[in-house]
């Protein structure tokens, strides 16, 4: 085992860009011999797989210091501080604060505050990310709503924004230290500034970034809330080239019935309408999807309307999860769905994805594309189209290829001058 602190992340965007924080303030404190688990909770299999890992870390280092953070652990700090395997749990706030990683062990084993009184939160300055060639930024955390089966509003409490100022200068950073490809983060980005003075909106925001620093090629969403898109972020995905044509959504569901249990404040046919508007506004765009499958009094034809979506709005990279019962959750007190046809509609879903993003990816070639470079000659396109490269480029570079052919494992391409 390394004796500096390593960081073991698990789930979100967001908890790639804080475990960078909780690393830095680790080995800060003079940590060593230290890991440290940045759990999920969006779902009980992530949970399940956070202490399957715990214990088997233990069984394998017997002398190695565990702290267990991130939302699994502020939800339920009993519980992991419950394991014997676990020597000290940090809160979402906690977790990033140099003082909690003391290397005396003198502190209470379980550090969680109420994340519900969390109001603001701490500007971190940080300079990259270890084996990645994209940079994740916070620009906001928390969640204001209360969909029937989501906890996360519980683990990072209600929605906070990153000032502007903060956010231009740590991509100035960013971009000062090589990155070319920034990828905005948080729990519910849509809902961002509605806490600032002024109120600036997503697309407000964006366009100071933009303007702020000229040197950041490229920009990336991530998951949207298609109930709050404002016109300005709309105009930007219109004529910003920098800010790329791939838009995720948080859809869920194709059922109107099933969308309002979900209690989601968009129905089917607005998913469509958007897709098609924001399709009108910049044609080669791609959307993503997030969809959960066997929600509680989902029926087969609830299913088959989830189903048609994907192809009613031209949803291309669907993000499929199995519905997981989490007893805090409204949710939990429906009637509820059999385990095997969660998973069963999960597997018919996710082969639908399957054939959709092919289908996109065979209309690419003639094409051309250009390609962020990552790790093993791998990379992806504007449209975040996976790319095998057929010789070794530097990590984070950006190269121009065009596209010849395509796999199941991605594109095929010849690179151009």
């Amino acid at each position: 085992m390394s004796k500096s602190p390593k960081v073991i992340t698990l789930g979100c965007r967001l908890n790639a860009f804080e475990s960078e924080i909780m690393r830095t303030q680790a080995e800060n404190a003079g940590l060593e011999n230290t890991v440290i688990f940045n759990t999920c909770a969006v779902t009980s299999e992530a949970e399940r797989q956070a202490r399957q890992q715990i214990r088997k870390l233990r069984r394998e280092n017997p002398d190695t210091r565990i702290i267990v953070s991130g939302c699994a652990a502020q939800i339920a700090p009993a519980k992991y501080g419950a394991m014997p395997e676990v020597d000290q749990v940090l809160g979402n706030e906690e977790k990033l604060k140099i003082e909690s990683y003391s290397p005396d062990k003198s502190q209470d084993k379980i550090l969680v505050s109420d994340i519900m009184r969390a109001t603001e939160i701490a500007g971190h300055l940080i300079s990259g990310f270890q084996s990645r060639s994209r940079a994740f930024v916070q620009i906001q955390q928390g969640c204001d709503h209360r969909c029937t089966f989501c906890i996360i509003p519980f683990g990072r409490g209600n929605s906070r924004s990153v000032p502007i100022d903060h956010i231009i200068d740590q991509v100035g950073h960013l971009t000062e230290q090589g990155y070319q490809e920034v990828v905005f983060t948080g729990v519910d980005i849509s809902s961002y500034g509605g806490d600032l003075p002024g109120r600036p909106n997503l697309g407000q925001m964006t366009q100071c970034l933009l303007a702020a620093v000229p040197e950041l090629q490229r920009l990336r969403l991530s998951s949207l809330d298609p109930a709050v898109i404002d016109y300005q972020l709309m105009d930007l995905i219109a004529a910003e080239p920098r800010l790329m044509p791939h838009i995720h959504l948080s859809v869920q569901a194709g059922s109107d019935l099933i969308l309002k249990r979900m209690k989601r404040r968009h129905n089917r046919q607005d998913i469509i309408d958007l897709c098609a508007r924001i399709r009108r506004l910049r044609p080669e765009v791609v959307f993503g999807a997030d969809l959960i499958t066997g929600f509680p009094t989902e029926s087969d034809s609830m299913f088959e309307d989830t189903l048609r979506l994907v192809d009613d709005a031209g949803l291309t990279y669907l993000h499929v999860f199995p519905y997981s019962l989490r007893l805090e959750t409204p949710a939990a007190n429906m009637p509820q769905v059999a385990d095997k046809v969660r998973k069963s509609r999960a597997a018919e879903l996710r082969r639908k994805g399957e054939d959709t993003t092919a289908a996109y990816f065979e209309k690419l070639p003639g094409q051309t594309a250009k390609i962020l470079v990552e790790r093993n000659s791998q990379g992806y396109t504007e449209t975040y189209a996976p790319v095998r490269l057929d010789q070794e480029f530097e990590q984070g570079a950006i190269v121009s290829a065009l596209i010849t052919g395509s796999s199941p494992e991605g594109l095929i391409v010849e690179l151009t001058p």
